[in-house]
């Protein structure tokens, strides 16, 4: 049971890192041009799971995968963000 727990907390959290990173690089981000290096998705992804490695050890259900995880997913974020960016100025 505490497994699937576990399991539940760190989809959640990859899954809310990619929906935030997305969102802010999409709204907040789309007139800084430093955004569409690919330095841009790999420097947040590696911070954010810089940040989030504390956070696990504290927390005794979720480890080390779930910092790395949230990290991979908001590089994702950023880059998928980025993306957006390109495709809304290549339509308007």
């Amino acid at each position: 049971m505490l497994g699937l727990i576990a399991f539940v907390l760190s989809s959640v959290a990859t899954t809310v890192g990619y929906i935030q990173a997305r969102t802010f690089t999409a709204q907040r981000l789309r007139f800084v041009n430093g955004v569409h290096s690919l330095k841009a998705p790999i420097g947040a992804g590696l911070g954010a799971a810089l940040l989030a490695t504390p956070i696990t050890w504290l927390l005794p259900l979720v480890g080390g995968g779930t910092a790395i995880f949230f990290g991979v997913a908001v590089g994702l974020g950023v880059a998928a963000g980025a993306r957006d960016i390109r495709r809304r100025i290549g339509a308007g």
